[in-house]
């Protein structure tokens, strides 16, 4: 229910308003009066009426100085003046101090009825525009974000051109030039989002402090990489680029820190370099770098620096030096938790790194060729996948491997990869179960506006976030494309079979602002509404 505010010197008048006229009737609460503007002001303030009926002869401050007041710090109250001069120039000033009505005393209840109604349509229709404004800007953002990840994930594994990659980011309006760059990748997940209220929500805050810090900037370029890992590239002169890289790093830490309890949070970051051709050289040291978060789950910041004793191999990493702690099977199954198939090269890399000299040791190595093998069947077994499933190919693999200190890391990798595939192609029959849920019910639902992501997950029984990622890793389209192709599959059949209007094709495929519909569908199909079926019957007489 909107609200509405009344300020009338003259008593009689003012009581006769606010006591004869049903409010409530005309879709209005009543929520203050004053007798002048200098009383009403702050009372306005305070309740932000969305209609403010205001007299324009008062004492004090007068309805004129009073409208301009609350239309400069309220912009959206709609303000009626109402006066007993049927003057030209008090009409023109009301108009210029904001006023969209002006009515002359004595006022009639026909008269604000209709009044008050048109208001009320008025301030709807600006809502609703508000609201597809809204929409259009979440669905913008997240078609950006999703070809800005396809964008970085082609550039930083070397799959591009330097002539695409900047043809590539001139068409996502992002600005890449510069003398130097760096990357930084960070991770931030919560430790228990389960069965804590408000837990997520405290998450994303958390996070939003880091995006937002990021954003700000123009010479930190933000991309998703996957669902609990960002990127970011640094670009600047070359004399700025550390300065900047430690900025953000910092940043991340400030807000992370004190949160230890209840966050994992990792940051990794590379060395600077001159050329967006070597971004695949950052690339590979970043993901080798946060890749020993699962090695060293205390140590937040990966850098070369802060690596060091980890990333060389010297004297005293043989077998009596080596910290029991490295070895640790729960290094390996954490690992086979959280970790992705592109991180195993990585991991497995920064798992053997540490006690590298130890391997020639014939007895420490046949302990660790057995402890990965158990370690990761105890993992399927526990995941209650059946072992013949992967104990035959790893055996038929033996057979032809000799194993040594050389070939022990083939062998990690080679056993990590049959796992991640076991692990993932479970956790993609749960997805895929997800995914058939979530199709089955957009498909009977699409035509409804307020369909959201948040309500299908709801439906499925998943976080928005979990269904937006499968989504994105199965379909290779984000949610809101899924959507929005389904609308238009079924806009283009109307166009083709029928001569409804455009607005009357709109309201059925779940728009109901008709030049928004023509937006969307001039943005995916390439013509308007009315040139596609121009188009199309032109074909059909041709």
């Amino acid at each position: 229910m909107l609200k509405v505010f009344l300020v009338e010197d003259e008593f009689v008048i003012r009581e006769g308003l606010k006591a004869n006229i049903p409010w409530e009737q005309y879709g209005y609460e009543f929520v203050g009066e004053a007798s002048d503007g200098e009383m009403a002001l702050p009372l306005i303030r305070a309740a932000k009426p969305d209609v403010l009926i205001t007299d324009i002869k008062m004492p004090f401050m007068d309805g004129l100085s009073l409208s301009k007041i609350v239309s400069s710090e309220f912009p959206k109250i709609k303000i009626v003046i109402i006066s007993g001069y049927d003057d030209f120039e008090y009409a023109r000033q009301a108009i210029e101090v904001g006023a969209i009505q002006y009515l002359l005393k004595p006022i009639t209840k026909m008269t604000l009825r209709k009044t008050m109604l048109e208001m009320k349509e008025k301030i709807e229709q600006e809502s609703e525009q508000r609201d597809w404004q809204q929409q259009f800007g979440n669905e913008m953002h997240e078609y950006e974000q999703f070809a800005r990840r396809r964008f970085f994930e082609k550039l930083l594994q070397a799959e591009m051109a330097v002539k695409d990659i900047y043809e590539e980011a001139a068409r996502l309006s992002l600005e890449i030039s510069a003398e130097s760059y760096n990357l930084i990748f960070f991770s931030i997940r919560p430790k228990n989002m389960e069965g804590m209220p408000g837990e997520t929500d405290w998450f994303m805050a958390e996070q939003d402090k880091i995006l937002y810090f990021i954003l700000r900037h123009p010479q930190y370029i933000l991309f998703s990489w996957n669902v609990n890992c960002w990127g970011v590239l640094v670009k600047s002169e070359s004399v700025h680029v550390e300065e900047l890289t430690d900025r953000c790093l910092n940043h991340i830490r400030q807000i992370c820190s004190p949160q230890d309890a209840r966050l994992e949070w990792y940051v990794a970051v590379s060395r600077p370099i001159e050329r967006l051709s070597m971004l695949h050289e950052c690339y590979q040291k970043v993901s080798h770098y946060i890749a020993y978060r699962f090695i060293v789950p205390g140590m937040h910041i990966l850098t070369e620096s802060t690596l060091a004793d980890y990333l060389s191999v010297t004297e005293e990493k043989k077998i009596g030096h080596v910290n029991p702690s490295s070895v640790d099977p729960e290094i390996i199954k954490d690992f086979l938790r959280k970790g992705s198939f592109m991180e195993i090269h990585d991991f497995a890399d920064s798992y053997l790194q540490s006690f590298q000299d130890a391997l020639r040791s014939r007895m420490f190595l046949d302990y660790m060729i057995l402890s990965i093998r158990y370690t990761i069947t105890a993992y399927l077994d526990a995941l209650g996948i059946a072992q013949d499933s992967y104990n035959d190919r790893i055996d038929e693999y033996l057979s032809g491997l000799s194993l040594n200190s050389e070939t022990i890391g083939e062998y990690f990798v080679f056993l990590l990869g049959i796992a991640v595939e076991l692990r993932d192609q479970k956790s993609d029959v749960q997805s895929g179960r997800i995914l058939r849920k979530a199709q089955e019910y957009i498909d009977v639902n699409f035509s409804n506006e307020s369909l959201s992501l948040n309500e299908v997950a709801k439906e499925v029984g998943v976080s928005a976030n979990y269904l937006s990622a499968i989504f994105s890793q199965n379909m290779q389209k984000t949610f809101i494309e899924y959507v929005t192709g389904k609308r238009m599959d079924r806009a283009r059949y109307l166009l083709n079979t029928t001569d409804r209007s455009s607005g009357d094709i709109a309201a059925e495929v779940g728009y109901k602002d008709p030049h928004y519909f023509s937006f969307v569908f001039k943005k995916t199909q390439g013509l308007s509404p009315r040139e596609y079926r121009t188009g199309k019957r032109a074909k059909k007489n041709g």
